[in-house]
């Protein structure tokens, strides 16, 4: 007999029992078996607030401290803002021209909400989102996994509107509270188990089964205002209702031993090294366990304060919002470029851990089913153009790396808005031409095997990519 034909693909086995079992990976079916289907695809969006560091030329300081490269696209020179990925220079892509078309005159502490969604928020007025990139991806991976997305930020919570501590919302457009205490983070993913977790979880569908029986009958009594809100709440509570409904799949599914030699689940933003390092290495463990294939991080919030402004104690400069603002002080743009390269190197520390884990499936390594991205939706000072991104990985998802790809047309040395301290940045005319990151998104969903030839209001792929 075939060996092939009595060998069972993990989805197959998942589908044909209408299980959600957690099945471990076996390296024999790996190596007879149907190939790269059997790899989970991952995604992960790593964000950053305030911009980058863009000197003008004339600026000594842009030969070191303007944060993309110079040259071509196989040719490219990272400066010290970047050098620290330069072991990883066959792993990652670096993009230019790429913005948001909504965004594009919107101030930089209005348009993280908009980042992975592209939605056209505005700067004021009303606000309707969108369902952000990382959600779409996990509506089609996240039923077989414990868990659909790992949402986390320094900052945690929602915000607010055009203020958001997360990156990720839902079909409606509602933020996605994003958790930041690495213990809680941890719990959730490799603790909560057992008969307690199942009485709780009993009490709290009893609890939602009545609330729900409670509000149905308001409807009929409210005034049309009045029923937009709880629209909007039981919207809310539907999702409930669908984590619940998750939750008991999972329940009596064993949680995954993992490794805890490299957490400080203690670890707070005033201790950004151990933070930082813990983070993502919750996400590697979540990604290692498969408990979920799609994770967002969120290093702080555009418009104000808040935990993340401490993440720079780890490089010796003080607040990391006040960097911004200070490029044309002595050692401005290198203490903004400092912090930069801090960003970049616990990225490159995430990617490279990926890399040297060996696929369970035995398809590469991790790190080529997975897809990561690091970016901000501002450039220069508060300037939603021209986006800052690098992504990482992919290979056995398509993406050719080792590239520094530049797009639109105009801004080919990166100078227009660039050398800028004030708000006549944001407020100027745009008089280059960029192209919609929503393209790279849609070429990103396609290859994590969503079908779909738009997103965020935009058709197409992108070239080159």
């Amino acid at each position: 007999m075939n060996t092939h034909s009595i060998l069972l693909s993990r989805r197959a086995f998942l589908r044909g029992t209408g299980l959600a079992l957690a099945l471990p990976w076996f390296e024999s079916y790996a190596a007879a078996g149907s190939g790269a289907e059997e790899s989970p695809k991952r995604f992960v969006s790593i964000y950053h607030p305030d911009g980058v560091g863009l000197p003008l030329k004339s600026d000594p300081a842009w030969q070191d401290w303007s944060w993309f490269p110079r040259g071509g696209e196989k040719d490219f020179q990272l400066t010290k803002v970047l050098d620290v990925l330069e072991p990883l220079r066959s792993e990652i892509t670096i993009y230019s021209g790429l913005s948001h078309p909504a965004a594009r005159q919107v101030h930089g502490h209005s348009n993280a909400d908009q980042y992975l969604t592209g939605a056209p928020i505005g700067g004021e007025g009303p606000y309707q989102n969108s369902i952000s990139l990382d959600q779409v991806y996990a509506e089609h991976a996240g039923d077989f996994t414990r868990h659909s997305s790992l949402v986390m930020s320094t900052n945690g919570g929602v915000g607010g509107p055009r203020g958001a501590q997360t990156q990720s919302f839902n079909r409606e457009g509602r933020p996605i509270p994003a958790m930041n205490k690495p213990k809680e983070i941890f719990d959730m993913l490799f603790v909560t188990s057992g008969k307690d977790a199942a009485a709780k979880l009993a009490r709290s569908k009893s609890a939602l089964d009545l609330l729900i029986d409670n509000t149905r009958s308001l409807g009929r009594q409210l005034s049309t205002r009045d029923q937009e809100t709880l629209k909007q709440y039981l919207d809310a509570v539907r999702d409930t209702e669908l984590k619940l409904a998750k939750a008991q799949k999972w329940i009596e599914s064993p949680i995954p031993e993992v490794d805890t030699r490299n957490l400080h689940l203690d670890a707070e933003p005033k201790e950004a090294r151990l933070y930082f390092q813990t983070m993502y290495e919750l996400i590697y463990l979540a990604f290692l366990s498969d408990s979920t294939r799609v994770a967002t991080f969120q290093l702080g919030r555009e418009n104000g304060e808040g935990p993340h402004d401490l993440l720079s104690l780890a490089v010796g400069l003080h607040g990391a919002h006040g960097l911004t603002h200070e490029v044309k002080k002595p050692d401005g743009w290198k203490n903004l470029g400092t912090y930069n390269r801090y960003q970049a190197e616990e990225f490159g520390r995430f990617v490279q851990r990926l890399k040297e884990t060996p696929e369970p499936t035995g398809q590469g390594n991790m790190l080529d089913n997975t897809l990561a991205m690091h970016g901000s939706a501002s450039s220069s000072f508060h300037l939603s153009r021209n986006y800052p991104i690098i992504s990482a990985g992919g290979k056995n998802l398509g993406f050719k790396n080792g590239r520094y790809l530049k797009f639109g047309k105009g801004n080919e040395d990166n100078q227009a808005g660039a050398g800028i301290d004030t708000d006549a940045g944001w407020t100027a005319k745009v008089e280059v031409e960029e192209l919609p990151l929503s393209k790279l998104f849609v070429t990103i969903l396609q290859r994590l095997g969503v079908e779909t030839d738009s997103f965020g209001g935009q058709s197409g792929t992108l070239s080159r990519v």
